[in-house]
């Protein structure tokens, strides 16, 4: 459910990668592959929850976290999902296995109680605040964003030493390098008289997009959009509708690999607040305007990104365009917000992981040995 993790995960991989070049990193959908019929059902529920009544995946997502509630579904749930997870993990026989979603590490932190030899387990927390879902006793080690998230898992038990806070795992590509805005500009075919705002809904395509386009149209300043629609062909339709009713220039695409390159190119990132786009902006130095985060976590992380001053959240999307309009008419302002996301941000946090996994394996080996 997004694609976030899966950046996570490929990020992880490639600062191995840097460690060891022999390393050998296998990504897996867990639950697509141990329990496809939940997956879908899980997916697609959640899906059309968070587009139809946000209000109730709000409800439970708070009432989750009170464990007494949810936790006769949730093990069964995790030792249903272990069960089917043997077979792999027989064939695979890794020395770590990380989750970068909160429900295969409930299933991994499920297996290790069931199973003897079960590897060490490393849970990879992608958002700036962390559920109860995620704590269990007996993974070997979490990297979380920060000092605060690291706070609260301590607080709910876990030991102190087996949580690092080095940030949320993203590409090295995303920290800014020696090319110009105008000539990374010029190479992506942007304008250069204008400036450049980029919508983005996740790699899902969540998110009003085509009304956000059409909100901005009142905007005074002279703005040409990218619009990056995800994996959602219906939003690409909707946008590349929308780009047509507008009075500024638009580029409508789906998913794409090079989205630092758009951030970096971008004078403002519109966008709802996922853990991974938000780790991604904030390495990349783009201010963020933040329009109609999810309930539960991404609300969490807005309050976050706000609070730091490196995003700046409008409640209604009539409000949008006026806020737009003050950060590219203030350059001071658009500053303060670079700034600020170079205090929050931690384009080190892939290596940092990577580190610490290694380390994790070396000791396995060592004991074993």
């Amino acid at each position: 459910m997004g694609v976030g993790h899966f950046s996570a995960a490929n990020a992880v991989c490639a600062a191995l990668r840097k460690i060891d070049p022999g390393v050998r990193t296998t990504v897996v959908d867990s639950y697509k592959y141990a329990a496809p019929v939940v997956s879908r059902v899980v997916s697609d529920g959640y899906l059309q929850m968070v587009k139809t009544i946000p209000q109730m995946y709000r409800f439970i997502y708070h009432r989750a976290e009170r464990a007494t509630e949810v936790g006769p579904f949730r093990t069964w749930a995790h030792q249903f999902t272990a069960g089917n997870l043997r077979r792999l993990i027989e064939r695979e026989r890794p020395d770590l296995v990380v989750c970068t979603h909160a429900f295969p590490c409930g299933a991994m932190a499920e297996y290790k109680r069931m199973y003897a030899d079960a590897p060490p387990v490393v849970g990879i927390v992608t958002d700036y605040a962390v559920h109860a879902f995620w704590i269990h006793d007996n993974v070997d080690g979490y990297v979380v964003a920060g000092d605060a998230v690291r706070d609260v898992m301590i607080a709910r038990g876990v030991a102190a030493e087996r949580v690092v806070a080095c940030g949320i795992p993203v590409r090295g590509e995303f920290a800014r390098g020696k090319e110009s805005q105008e000539r990374l500009r010029e190479r992506l075919s942007l304008p250069l008289d204008r400036h450049i705002v980029l919508l983005m809904g996740g790699g899902l395509g969540i998110g009003p997009l085509a009304r956000i386009m059409r909100g901005l149209d009142g905007v005074s300043a002279p703005i040409a959009a990218v619009v990056i629609a995800g994996r959602n062909k219906g939003m690409e339709r909707r946008v590349l509708a929308a780009a047509e009713g507008v009075g500024y220039p638009v580029r409508a695409l789906r998913f794409v690999d090079d989205v630092y390159d758009y951030m970096h190119a971008a004078d403002v990132l519109v966008t709802k607040p996922g853990g991974l786009t938000a780790a991604e902006a904030l390495v990349a130095e783009v201010p963020m305007l933040l329009s109609k985060p999810l309930p539960g976590q991404e609300e969490r992380n807005a309050r976050v990104l706000c609070d730091a001053g490196a995003a700046i959240r409008t409640k209604t999307l009539d409000e949008l365009g006026p806020a737009l309009e003050a950060v590219l008419k203030e350059g001071p302002a658009r500053e303060r917000m670079r700034a600020a996301a170079r205090r929050l941000a931690r384009p080190h946090a892939a290596r940092e992981a990577a580190g610490l996994i290694a380390r994790l394996v070396t000791l396995r080996k060592e004991v074993v040995a």
